[in-house]
């Protein structure tokens, strides 16, 4: 607590030590920068430059360079973030001077040491080199030693004010800000930070003392309890000689019931024998009488065998006849089709030369005769014609609208069977993904890893274990095998579909590890294994709360656990986890993700899988993957499997109901199909008829017209001509038709000719069909009388067997069995006690075993009832006491010792924080000491107030202006140069209570104004000079009224490319 960094002593030269100052920075493809190297001066440099130039770059790379993360320089999220674009790797090189007393190392290094760090895009590294560019060290640690060293503390505001923290610095009003920029600048935060760790530990060691104090009583009332015990060792030794004279006896007893057993034995023994030529007779019979009935049966067989062979012949040349009736009847109706046809055609053709006839007729009588009245007549003829035409027009209409309204319900049904079929496939794919998740899920309960593979990653894990020895540290994976839920499973769903395929994901700790993981991949046949390279000797990663979502809903990372850190640090680095948020339903998503607008917030999930997110003023809601699966991370699979079974009992019922509602509507398919049919039928009957009538019709108009032409438009030669051609027709139509009335007649007399041999052959073969099925009958009967009689000879030789032979056997058997014990007791019992000496005792005074096992159940129950309390001797009992005692007075004098050690450790804590409160309280008036010192220089004068309690820090200046009143106005009433000026001075009076080797500043002048800025740039470089170390000032603005000087560097950027 009394470091001398925080009350440097005033010298009259300034000192630069030399060591730790920064001499070149080298950045090749960092940022913006290409290639640039900048040499630094000892003193005070300068670096102006247009905005976009890069000068914040040199001062990021400076951060990154001494371990910075990427987070911690507000410039990017990950390192590859600052690689240029179109780059795949950045480096940067940064050379410190190592000279005088203060040197590190010096015998490894020399007189520099050079920090190069490479970044890539999925990884980078640290090398440490000496003067000559010689490799010393590439570890992590190696560097925390050297910013150790040198006390560079790049996350200090007061060593490096970052572009960011100037501004917000700068600009902030608020006292709490000021307050944790004085806490860790004067590094109070590290030394309160510590102290309160350590407080905590105590408390653990104190509360551990306890519990190891009160372990203690137990052991003193065990010792009370053993002296109790050695009293009752005499009454239990007298129970036991008791207990041993009644197993003598009992041993004996036990040969003399043996002896009487074996003579009831004999006699059973006798009387089962008696029982077997009564069975053997009863089973000699029954296999008689199935030598009998075998040999009927095997005929029986044989007559049947050759009568069926005869029945087989009978029932071909039934069927061949029947056939061939079928072709003749159907031969037959074809014909009278064809002869009724031809008959129809000949009639109309006889109507129509009738009609022809008919025409020359009247020719001649209207030459005769050509009356009003015929005329009407034709008319009347044509009209009535006409209407017959129209109503078969009409009905053939009528019949086509019928026929098409069936061939739409025709197609609609089968569409609706088409859709249904559809249906029908779609859940028999969801039944069988029903069965497989089942199965998937039951495998998971054996083996918890399949979930995140199958049985490729168990296969994979396997030939890992195999090979093993190739890796420089073992693959962590499947990722999702090492996660477990906290809260249960009621974040299971959203957690899954959060993480997605990070969950199948192996993790390793090199580019050649996971060429190795790679090629096991290979071989287990497991292709698009996602393989995550990170650093396995990374701690677990602090998240700050400030970087978290602000809401009361959980984070992905926070329902999650698990025993290895790296696991969690891949999901916050890669996944993001800290930053998905957890809600139960849509709405409140909606809510949390778009109208909250909560801070570090990436994306939303629901427990019922959406995923919301907004990008700028883009908001996306996107719906559940139902083919997604999910469930792997649930510690119980009963609800999961009794749900599915549930699902795939549904889904098949559904399913039995699209397949009855399939078959009704064949049904109906089947019945519009015949109704279809039957119509098309009469329509082709209907347009017969329509042709008929029309033909009937023209005739009639043509015969009309002929008398209303001139007799010179048609003859009666050309009436005469046409009935001539149609009488040949007739004739020749004539000869087809008795043609076919042959063939019909000829195909009747053939079908007759069939049926008559068919009866025939029916009459025939009845009697052999008749004899057939009585041989059937008597088969049957005779294997029903054999079956009977091999049950019966079964029954018997059951009994021989199982009753009297088993009996006999098991009777023999025991009769050996209780020789053999008889022997064996009385060997035992010789070996107990002579029998010499049972008469020397008594005898066994008549008693049973029962009732000496009973005695000597007492004594053993009353005997294991007092050895329960008393199993040892004297002397071990007493041993056993006084080794106890030895323990608890070596135990309580260790736990004396603790106690005293912990005494020690909180009175030197105590003093700790007396000291720390001291320097605090120090540190305060000296800032504001300092503070005083650097306004006056512009003739201003203030006060910094600060609170430790409330963890404040209050700026009050008073202007010149003021000097007349006793007013104070606070810093948010000044100017913002005045206000900025007054904050630099806050600034400065920090630096001279911290110490480092060099220091930079970025746009510490943003919000200055041209004089304020001239007073502030000349107290820099005063203060600079004065105080020794090194120190780094970027801004964009002119510094041309900065006066000049040896220990002055000015770097000017080049300007930005368009």
């Amino acid at each position: 607590m009394g470091d001398s960094r925080f009350f440097p002593k005033p010298t009259s030269t300034p000192h630069n030590s030399k060591a730790g100052i920064i001499k070149k920075i080298r950045l090749e493809n960092f940022m913006c920068h290409s290639n640039l190297e900048t040499e630094l001066g000892e003193w005070v440099n300068f670096i102006t430059g247009q905005n976009g130039s890069g000068k914040s770059a040199i001062l990021t790379a400076l951060c990154v360079a001494f371990g910075s993360r990427a987070k911690g320089t507000q410039r990017a999220s990950t390192l590859k973030d600052f690689i240029k674009t179109g780059c795949s790797s950045a480096i940067v090189h940064v050379e410190i001077q190592n000279e005088g007393e203060d040197a590190f190392k010096p015998e490894d290094y020399g007189d520099a040491i050079i920090v190069e760090r490479r970044i890539s895009e999925s990884t980078s590294s640290i090398v440490l080199k000496n003067h000559q560019g010689k490799k010393v060290a590439s570890r992590m640690v190696d560097l925390h030693e050297l910013v150790d060293h040198f006390n560079i503390d790049v996350e200090n505001p007061c060593v490096v004010m970052s572009q960011d923290r100037s501004r917000e610095f700068l600009h902030s009003g608020n006292d709490k800000d000021k307050f944790k920029f004085f806490f860790k600048a004067t590094l109070l935060q590290q030394v309160n930070d510590l102290l309160t760790s350590i407080t905590q530990e105590l408390k653990c060691a104190n509360d551990l003392v306890d519990e190891l104090e009160k372990a203690i009583n137990p052991i003193e009332r065990e010792l009370s309890e053993l002296q109790g015990k050695i009293k009752n060792m005499e009454h239990v030794e007298q129970i036991s000689q008791q207990v041993q004279q009644l197993k003598k006896k009992l041993a004996w007893s036990w040969v003399y019931e043996l002896d009487k057993q074996l003579q009831e034995q004999i006699a059973k023994i006798e009387k089962l024998k008696d029982r077997i030529p009564t069975c053997q007779a009863k089973i000699d019979y029954q296999l008689g009488l199935i030598e009998e009935l075998g040999e009927r049966l095997t005929k029986k067989k044989t007559q049947v065998r050759h009568m069926m062979e005869q029945t087989l012949e009978v029932k071909r040349l039934k069927d061949e006849l029947q056939a061939s009736i079928s072709e003749a009847t159907k031969e037959k109706c074809e014909l009278q089709e064809e002869c009724s046809q031809k008959t129809k055609h000949i009639e109309r053709m006889v109507k129509h030369i009738a009609m022809l006839q008919q025409q020359v007729q009247d020719i001649h009588e209207k030459h005769e005769k050509n009356t009003q009245a015929k005329e009407s007549e034709m008319v009347k003829k044509l009209k009535v014609l006409q209407d017959d035409v129209d109503e078969a027009h009409t009905s053939l209409s009528r019949l086509k609208e019928e026929e098409s309204v069936l061939s739409e319900d025709l197609q609609r049904r089968k569409n609706e069977i088409r859709k249904i079929s559809e249906e029908i496939e779609e859940r028999e794919r969801r039944h069988r993904y029903i069965l497989s998740s089942i199965r998937e899920i039951q495998q998971q309960q054996t083996n918890k890893v399949t979930a995140f593979g199958g049985d490729k990653v168990i296969n994979l894990l396997r030939i890992i274990e195999m090979r093993h020895h190739r890796f420089l540290k073992p693959p962590i994976g499947p990722i999702g095998s090492h996660l477990n839920l906290i809260a249960g499973d009621t974040w299971a769903n959203a957690v899954e579909i959060a993480l997605g395929k990070l969950l199948n994901a192996f993790i390793v700790t090199n580019h050649k590890d996971s060429l190795i993981l790679r090629e096991c991949a290979r071989e287990a046949n497991y292709a698009y294994l996602q393989i995550i390279i990170y650093d396995f000797s990374r701690p677990r990663l602090n998240i700050p709360q400030d970087m978290l979502p602000q809401t009361k809903h959980p984070s992905t990372l926070s329902v999650l656990q698990s025993d290895n850190h790296t696991v969690l640090n891949v999901l916050v680095d890669l996944g993001s986890a800290e930053r998905q948020v957890l809600v139960r339903d849509y709405d409140a998503g909606k809510v949390v993700a778009f109208d909250h607008r909560v801070s570090n917030l990436k994306e939303v999930y629901t427990s019922d899988g959406y995923k919301m997110f907004s990008r700028g003023s883009v908001q996306t809601i996107l719906p559940p993957n139902k083919r997604q699966r999910t469930g792997r991370l649930c510690s119980s699979f009963d609800d999961q499997i009794k749900n599915l079974e549930k699902d795939a009992v549904s889904v098949q019922e559904a399913t039995n109901q699209c397949k009855r509602r399939k078959r009704d509507a064949d049904e109906e398919v089947l019945e519009l199909q015949d109704k279809l049919q039957r119509v098309k039928r009469r329509c082709d009957t209907m347009e017969r008829d329509l042709s008929s009538k029309r033909f009937q019709l023209d005739d009639t108009e043509k015969l009309y017209a002929s008398d209303t032409r001139s007799s010179s438009t048609i003859t009666v030669d050309e009436l005469h001509r046409e009935i001539s051609e149609f009488q040949n027709d007739i004739q020749e139509n004539k000869i087809l038709l008795e043609k076919f009335r042959v063939r019909m007649h000829e195909a009747a007399a053939k079908a007759n000719d069939h049926k008559v041999s068919f009866g025939k052959l029916c009459e025939s073969t009845q009697g052999e069909i008749d004899a057939f099925e009585e041989a059937e009958v008597e088969l049957i009967k005779t294997e029903k009388n054999l079956q009977s009689a091999e049950r019966e000879k079964a029954h018997y030789e059951g009994i021989m067997n199982n009753m009297v032979l088993s009996d006999i056997k098991k009777a023999e058997a025991h009769y050996k069995e209780l020789m053999h014990n008889r022997e064996e007791s009385s060997k035992k019992a010789s070996v107990i006690c002579p029998e010499d000496e049972l008469q020397s005792l008594g005898g066994t005074d008549g008693s049973n075993p029962e009732q000496l096992s009973a005695q000597l159940d007492r004594l053993s129950v009353r005997l294991r009832q007092e050895s329960r309390s008393n199993s040892e001797s004297i002397d071990n009992l007493r041993m056993l006491y006084e080794k106890k005692e030895r323990k608890i007075l070596k135990r309580q004098q260790t736990y004396r010792a603790f106690r005293e050690k912990l005494d020690a450790c909180k009175n030197a804590l105590d003093l700790r924080w007396s000291k720390f409160e001291r320097n605090a309280i120090l540190l305060k008036r000296q800032l504001t000491w300092q503070f005083n010192g650097h306004l006056r220089k512009k003739g201003i004068s203030g006060h910094i107030k600060v609170n430790y309690l409330e963890r404040t820090l209050a700026v009050e200046v008073k202007m010149p202006q003021d000097a007349s009143s006793s007013t104070v106005r606070d810093t948010r009433g000044l100017s913002g140069g005045e206000r900025s000026f007054s904050t630099l001075c806050f600034a400065l009076a920090l630096h001279e209570m911290t110490e480092a080797p060099f220091r930079a500043m970025d746009e510490f002048d943003v919000f200055m104004d041209a004089v304020s800025r001239k007073i502030s740039l000349d107290i820099l470089v005063d203060f600079a000079v004065a105080e020794g170390s090194q120190w780094l000032f970027i801004t964009p603005h002119d510094i041309s009224m900065v006066k000049h000087g040896d220990r002055i560097k000015r770097q000017q950027m080049a300007a930005p490319r368009a």
